[in-house]
């Protein structure tokens, strides 16, 4: 009974470490990256994700993205905290003319959007197509 109330004084087993995969993403920040964007994704595909931290529905999608995400995926990947940085989100619908959303993925080639998703669409872009 004692060992019910209060545990057993036996050593446990540990219990093995969950390791948090890490995407590398880059900050977009400040609207002047946005040209540089454009310019690289003549060379390589750029990937924007938009995300809201006060929404638990982005945060549930953006989640799925990282545990799906290609991490040999050839694609530069960028992560914006729309919140903190309302005029780059507003910059970002206007240079690359799609209707603000978020959660939102855009894929950039050749200084446009060649695709972009929101919510539960954005985990089913196949994005190697873009590579």
């Amino acid at each position: 009974m004692f060992k019910k109330l209060f545990g057993s004084s036996e050593p446990k087993e540990p219990k093995e470490a969950k390791v948090e995969k890490v995407l590398p993403w880059q900050p977009l920040s400040d609207v002047s990256q946005l040209e540089v964007i454009a310019e690289k994704s003549k060379t390589k595909t750029q990937l924007i994700f938009k995300h809201s931290t006060r929404c638990g529905i982005s945060s549930m999608v953006m989640k799925q993205f990282v545990s799906a995400y290609d991490v040999d995926n050839n694609a530069d990947l960028y992560y914006l905290d729309l919140l903190s940085y309302r005029d780059v989100s507003n910059e970002v619908g206007y240079k690359f003319q799609v209707m603000h959303q978020s959660p939102q993925l855009l894929v950039i080639n050749n200084g446009v959007v060649v695709a972009h998703a929101s919510h539960g669409g954005i985990n089913e872009l196949e994005l190697e197509r873009y590579n």
